[in-house]
């Protein structure tokens, strides 16, 4: 059986998205997670390091966009956005037939204060991507199991 194709979707491709790639990729050989934004910018460093401290590295993942991925003409099974509430507008939606999936996260590169408040919130939020990918995956391959669309 052929690996279900994934692109998490959010603004600049810096943070949450990045991190929800880094999960399913990691948590599960049944799917194959990619993820790109809007405006690509720069991998938050905050968001670097919160993933680091659990074991995962992405310090050497880049950022892409949604465009250059429509461009090449690749197609995937789930879209989710992972914009926040606030953003969600902007979050961009990838033609094709996949089936979309909304999952609102905070932004880590709006949050305020202290390095260590910043970096600390990075985490509140990386653990709920966590927990919110490890639900979906299992819902979703229990739908598989069962013949039923996810």
């Amino acid at each position: 059986m052929s690996k279900k194709r994934i692109l998490f979707v959010c603004i600049h491709n810096s943070a949450r998205s990045q991190m929800a790639e880094a999960f399913v990729n990691q948590m599960s050989d049944q799917f194959e997670a990619e993820s790109a934004g809007i405006e690509p910018g720069r991998l938050n460093l905050f968001v670097v390091k919160a993933m680091a401290e659990i074991g995962i590295d992405i310090s050497q993942n880049s950022t892409n966009s949604v465009q250059s991925f429509i461009d090449e003409g690749r197609r995937y099974d789930y879209i989710v956005t992972v914009c926040d509430e606030a953003s969600a507008e902007r979050c961009p939606l990838f033609p094709g037939k996949g089936q979309r999936v909304h999952m609102g996260f905070l932004d880590p590169s709006a949050f305020e204060g202290s390095d260590e408040e910043k970096f600390q919130r990075t985490c509140e939020v990386r653990d709920a991507i966590k927990e919110k990918i490890t639900q979906w995956l299992a819902q979703v391959e229990h739908s598989r199991q069962n013949g039923q669309a996810a």
